[in-house]
């Protein structure tokens, strides 16, 4: 049952995720989490360096689609000036959002990639749906208030995995 927890790979940050990374992988597909894995939770615009980040994978041909639990009014505000699709109120880690994402897509599941900052809602969506799962580290360490009861519990799983040696992390050394 802890394995549906399992992310393939933990890293620090979105900007350790490069075209090539998920090239060596086969993925042509990106759901990416908003909130505490581009930017901070309570950040409303994105950043010139997530921009950035984006832009690259556009130029290598990676599509990428934003996916959050929150709130239609919080995507857009982010999105507004992207060019990027967005979905909000995902329901993550339930699968209908996740399918509906990988058929408009038109990549299989093996060509797609999950990323996001949460064992119980990122990770757990795209692993019940087979897709490779990258957690990265939340960028700060407050959250919203729903939030702090799932990171009690995902401290306890990645604990396990820790020890067991099924999870290490890609530190990125360049910082």
């Amino acid at each position: 049952m802890f394995n549906l927890f399992l992310p393939n790979m933990h890293v620090d940050s979105i900007y350790d995720i490069t075209p090539a990374l998920l090239k060596k992988h086969h993925k042509k597909g990106v759901i990416v989490d908003l909130d505490n894995t581009l930017v901070p939770w309570n950040v409303h615009h994105p950043t010139e360096e997530v921009r950035a980040w984006l832009e690259t994978m556009r130029e290598e041909n990676i599509q990428v689609t934003i996916f959050s639990n929150n709130n239609e009014a919080r995507v857009s505000l982010f999105t507004k000036t992207l060019s990027i699709d967005a979905v909000h109120k995902a329901n993550k880690p339930l699968r209908g959002a996740f399918k509906k994402t990988q058929q408009k897509m038109n990549l299989q599941r093996n060509e797609m990639v999950v990323i996001g900052d949460q064992l119980l809602t990122d990770i757990l969506g795209g692993n019940r749906l087979g897709f490779y799962t990258i957690l990265v580290t939340p960028i700060v360490q407050s959250d919203a208030a729903i939030t702090k009861f799932n990171r009690n519990m995902e401290r306890i799983i990645l604990n396990h995995f820790y020890k067991k040696g099924k999870l290490t992390r890609r530190i990125n050394h360049g910082k």
